[in-house]
This record gives structure tokens, C-alpha cells and sequence, in this order.
């Protein structure tokens, strides 16, 4: 690690271009940057559509949105408005564009570089090689930076890491109480207000891949359950056609008895107003996705079921943790704070690969031998708490 650096600077770029979960896993950086730099102007830069996790957030005071494919014109326009115009920048995704957005930016850079995990196949190794190749320029043009583990080191740490150069002693980036700032709420829809009695759960079945989905059988008798234990369920998902159709799918297998204690939320609320629902939920069941660490950032009580991806690299953060790791890499059930995490079966989990087929349109066979009794004894657990 380079020396500890007494740089303050007066205006300072966080960039992150990529989905709006690897925006709101940069809020507790962003926090700790704070502390450091109490008077600093700090600017966000990310994906257009992909900020609302940053809604509200009273630390940044500029959002600059770019399309994630820009136009030649766009480029231009994008660096003319970022040359030079900062001291720091602060890349907290390996892509080169991220770094390339950098260098246009500020004067110094961190930044974390990309990975491949370390693996016995021909095929690893060469995925090592070149990602060590094109690590090469980006070490060069930053003064300091943080290489990932998909398996050991959690993501929140790794951002957190990217300050480690300007403590005396990096310990103290863990020493206090660590928290995702979730964004600001904003008032629900009436037609969702109307609809909803306490106590409700609200459930996310639709991650962004296939692979991290869990079968519409084991939802249908998860909430089948949850009706006959007296709580109305709140069905949330994004509007993408796939994850409405999959709301659409888990409603159709329910009775008419259970149908009415369900109000299928796919689409019609903002990023902030999931917020507002779930600050309300008595509890919420949802699988790798974004919408789970705001969930656990609300502070509310959250199940959440892993398959494939490692919980010790990107299980959702239990606000208020103190340290670097919250979570074991392999248990069948694991709690931390207000966070569950449930893990399926087998040797190979969890392996983070594309599903067993290692391709995004695969299932995981891990997740569909999560029996949904297993999920139903969590939740007696948890609402008992």
C-alpha cells in the first residue's frame, strides 16, 4: 500500500457505471468520504436511469447521468463537461470506460481494479492474464488502488478501501459502525395506499438474470403460507417485461382466497417509493438483486436467498456492522443484524458462475433444491424476533 496521503480536496468525482445496485453499495464510501472531507463539493457520475438509489442523498450535489452506450457526440459533450474540473476521482467499478471517464476528470485517481478469480482451468487462467494486462495502465494512472475478491472480500469493503490511503491507519475505515444510506422516500401511489393493510411483506422475485431466479412453485406456497399466517403480500418488481410476466406467473398459480390478500406492485412505483413501501413492511423475501439491499438498507427485517453469487462478496450489508466481513461464505441459514441470508445445497456452493450452465439464461440447481419449508422456517424466525 502506498503512503498515507494528506490530500484535501476541495471537489471530488464518484463514479459508478453500471446497475443501480452498484450505486447504492457506494453510499457507505461516499459517507465515510464525508468524514474526511467535511467541506469538499463530492459530484456523481452514472448511468442514466441507473441513480435513483442516490435520491435525496445530502452528500452529493451534482448527479451527472451519461447513457451506458454514448454516442460519439455524447463523449464529447460528457468530457468537456468533466475536464479537469476535479482534484479527486474516485473509480469504483474496474470497466476501463470508468477509468477513462477518471483520467478525463481529475488530476489523481483510485480506483479498483478487476479481477479474475483464481481457478485450475486453462480458461482462468487466461481470463487472469489478461485482466493482470489491462491492469497495467490503470495501477499507473492512480495514486492508489484496490484489487477485488469475488470470494473474500465483501464489496462494501472494497469501496471503503479506495480511502485506505488517506487514514493514518486503515483500521480505521472499520472501527465505526458501517451503513448503506438507502434514498429518501417519496409518497406511494393512492392505488397502492387504498390497496394496502398492516401488517404486509413485501417479496421481489425477479432478478436481473435467470439464473438467480427461484421456481414459481416454492413462491406460490411461500405466500399461500404467509396469507394463511395473517399478512397481506406486496409484490414488487421493475417494469422490464420479464420480471412483470413473472409476477404475472407466481399470481395465476395462487387460489382466489389467496389472490386477495396479494397487490402485484410490478412497474408502478419509483425507486423511492419502494423505499416508502418497505420502510412499513414487517418483512421482505427477495433473491440477489438490488432491490434486497434496499431492503436490509431500510432497515428492514430481510430474507434473501443466494444461490450462485459468494454472500461474503455481496450479501446485502446489515446496517450498523462493525468490520470488514459480516458473513461466512457457505451455511445453509446465516443471520447478521437485520439480514438473512439462505443458501440451497450442494458442494459447489456457492461457485459464482452464470448458473450451472454458467450462462445467464440457466437455472441454478442450488437454488431450486432451497426447499420453500426452509424459507417458511427463516420467516417464522424472523417475524417472531
Amino acid at each position: 500500500m502506498s503512503s498515507h496521503s494528506t490530500l484535501k480536496p476541495k471537489k471530488v468525482l464518484f463514479i459508478a457505471t453500471r446497475q443501480i445496485g452498484d450505486v447504492l453499495i457506494t453510499t457507505p464510501l461516499i459517507s465515510k468520504a464525508r468524514e474526511l472531507w467535511p467541506d469538499a463539493e463530492f459530484h456523481f457520475l452514472g448511468y442514466r436511469g441507473k441513480v435513483d438509489m442516490l435520491h435525496g442523498n445530502p452528500d452529493i450535489s451534482e448527479i451527472i447521468e451519461t447513457s451506458d452506450r454514448p454516442s460519439f457526440g455524447e463523449y464529447l459533450s460528457l468530457f468537456n463537461r468533466l475536464f479537469q474540473r476535479y482534484d479527486l476521482a474516485v473509480v469504483t467499478q474496474p470497466s476501463d470506460r470508468a477509468y477513462i471517464y477518471g483520467l478525463v476528470a481529475a488530476f489523481r485517481r483510485v480506483g479498483v481494479l478487476g479481477g479474475h478469480p483464481q481457478g485450475k482451468d486453462a480458461k482462468d487462467k487466461s481470463k487472469r492474464n489478461k485482466s493482470d494486462k489491462q491492469n497495467v495502465w490503470k495501477k499507473f494512472i492512480c495514486m492508489h488502488t484496490v484489487d477485488v475478491d469475488y470470494f473474500k472480500q465483501h464489496v462494501i469493503t472494497e469501496k471503503l478501501r479506495l480511502l485506505e490511503n488517506f487514514f493514518r491507519s486503515p483500521a480505521e475505515l472499520f472501527s465505526k459502525p458501517i451503513s448503506v444510506t438507502p434514498p429518501a422516500g417519496e409518497p406511494l401511489t393512492p392505488q397502492i395506499t387504498n390497496a394496502l393493510n398492516q401488517p404486509y411483506v413485501v417479496i421481489h422475485p425477479g432478478p436481473l438474470t435467470a439464473y438467480k431466479r427461484w421456481p414459481l412453485a416454492h413462491w406460490q406456497q411461500l405466500i399461500a403460507w404467509l396469507v394463511k399466517a395473517g399478512y397481506q403480500v406486496v409484490l414488487s418488481a421493475s417494469p422490464a417485461k420479464q420480471d412483470v410476466q413473472l409476477n404475472h406467473d407466481i399470481v395465476s398459480l395462487l387460489d382466489d382466497e389467496t389472490r386477495n390478500k396479494v397487490i402485484d406492485a410490478a412497474g408502478k412505483l419509483s425507486i423511492p417509493q419502494v423505499g416508502t413501501l418497505l420502510r412499513s413492511a414487517a418483512l421482505y423475501i427477495g433473491v440477489d438483486t438490488s432491490i434486497t439491499h434496499l431492503a436490509a438498507a431500510c432497515n428492514t427485517p430481510t430474507i434473501t436467498l443466494f444461490g450462485a453469487t459468494p454472500p461474503t462478496n455481496f450479501g446485502p450489508w446489515p446496517n450498523g456492522f462493525v468490520g470488514e466481513q459480516p458473513y461466512q461464505l457457505r451455511a445453509r441459514t446465516q443471520t447478521v443484524g437485520n439480514v438473512t441470508i439462505l443458501q440451497g445445497p450442494g458442494e459447489c456452493v456457492p461457485c459464482r458462475k452464470a448458473g450451472c450452465l454458467d450462462k445467464a439464461d440457466s437455472n441454478s440447481e442450488c437454488l431450486d433444491l432451497l426447499e420453500s419449508s426452509q424459507v417458511i422456517a427463516a420467516v417464522e424466525k424472523v417475524l417472531q424476533d
